[in-house]
């Protein structure tokens, strides 16, 4: 793909940018292709770092690859540059916010923007044929959603440093908030 196509970017955020959004990248990118982005930073990240082990675990048996990943710190630039911006928590929605205020509409939690997907009108964001219009599509959407829909719980709980039960809990969490914005944004099947 060239710089000239159009691309839809999601980032993903989360604190150390070695658990719950690196995850949640490599998990979205065994789904999507080009013409989506995927990436992943943390709000107090040290730039350079691997994916936790017990988190690569959990992502290897979930279907992701780990491999080749380096954390990397949040910044203004990489929020200016996100289609969509899907947090691991409040917290983390927050800071992106406080970091790049003109991406405020466009910020989510995972858990918030699964929710919303789901309660999202199908025929709206799956009649358009270009995935980057389904994704605009289906933002616009979440958007119009947000304080309509209740969100239980729309945390997911940070496992660094625990017990590999809590990596997987985190993993799927992650891959249930993600389950629905994935199949809506799935290339349709030629069939």
């Amino acid at each position: 793909m060239t710089s000239g196509e159009p691309r839809f970017h999601i980032l993903f955020v989360c604190t150390g940018n070695m658990c719950r959004s690196p995850l949640a990248e490599r998990l979205t990118r065994s789904v999507l292709g080009p013409p989506f982005v995927v990436t992943s930073a943390g709000t107090h990240a040290e730039p350079g770092v691997a994916m936790a082990e017990k988190a690569r675990q959990v992502l290897i048996r979930l279907g992701g690859d780990p491999d080749g990943f380096a954390s990397r710190p949040l910044t203004a630039e990489l929020l200016a540059g996100a289609d969509l911006v899907l947090a691991a928590a409040r917290e983390h929605r927050a800071a992106a916010v406080t970091t790049h205020l003109q991406a405020a509409p466009r910020v989510f939690t995972m858990v918030e923007f699964g929710a919303l997907a789901a309660a999202a009108e199908r025929e709206e964001i799956t009649r358009h044929r270009d995935a980057v219009r389904r994704a605009h599509a289906l933002v616009e959407q979440a958007q119009a959603l947000r304080g309509l829909v209740q969100v239980e719980r729309p945390d997911i709980p940070d496992p660094m440093g625990r017990w590999i039960w809590a990596h997987k809990a985190a993993g799927r969490r992650i891959a249930k908030a993600l389950s629905v914005p994935l199949e809506l944004l799935r290339p349709p099947s030629a069939s």
